[in-house]
């Protein structure tokens, strides 16, 4: 199951830049995580400092 952004998201970038499937990008107001080419690593989730990335 992918990965998504919620509201929590402060838009730091930090997640996009972590994502080895280039998954994430920047969107209205929050970084947004393509369901599609999400590969499920969790590695988005590891590195943001507010929690945004969750399980969907």
């Amino acid at each position: 199951m992918a990965y998504k952004i919620t509201d929590e998201c402060i838009s730091c970038g930090a997640c996009a830049a972590e994502c080895p499937a280039g998954a994430i990008s920047e969107g209205d107001g929050k970084y947004e995580i393509d369901a599609d080419a999400c590969l499920d690593c969790g590695a988005c989730a590891g590195v943001c400092p507010v929690g945004a990335p969750t399980e969907a």
